[in-house]
């Protein structure tokens, strides 16, 4: 199952992510993981919410360029090693990453891990046959 993504461009000045995530919280939208990636003029905020399609009406509406994407969810064991055993079983998949990023997830000694792919569907089927948990949104 793939889960859905929202990257905001953003200006690169002072008070900005404040105004995306005051804008989220004013929506009651929960957000669940937080990427940030920058350039010297602008970043991308990429975050996984609770509710996607609500989280865009309000970035759309602040005035903010949001696009959805798809990532896929893999939950790990929050140990030594469990990141490193899911991205073993994707290189022997032969499987390419483009990015990543992770968090805690809600149950005690879990995380998540985000990861973005060229090929989301073979991605999956190779996580999938070799035993990973992959979580729906």
């Amino acid at each position: 199952m793939l889960t859905k993504q929202i990257s905001i461009l953003i200006d690169n000045r002072p008070g900005r992510l404040a105004r995306v995530t005051a804008l989220l919280r004013d929506a009651g939208v929960n957000i669940r993981a937080i990427s940030m990636a920058d350039a010297p003029d602008f970043g991308i905020f990429r975050l996984v919410v609770d509710d996607t399609t609500r989280a865009l009406k309000a970035l759309k509406e602040g005035g903010f360029l949001a696009d959805v994407s798809d990532v896929v969810a893999v939950e790990l064991v929050d140990k030594p090693g469990a990141l490193a055993a899911v991205l073993a079983l994707l290189a022997r998949g032969d499987v390419n990453i483009e990015y990543m990023y992770a968090s805690l997830a809600e149950e005690a000694g879990k995380a998540v891990v985000y990861l973005r792919f060229e090929d989301s569907l073979r991605a999956l089927a190779v996580l999938r046959d070799g035993g990973a948990r992959i979580l729906e949104q």
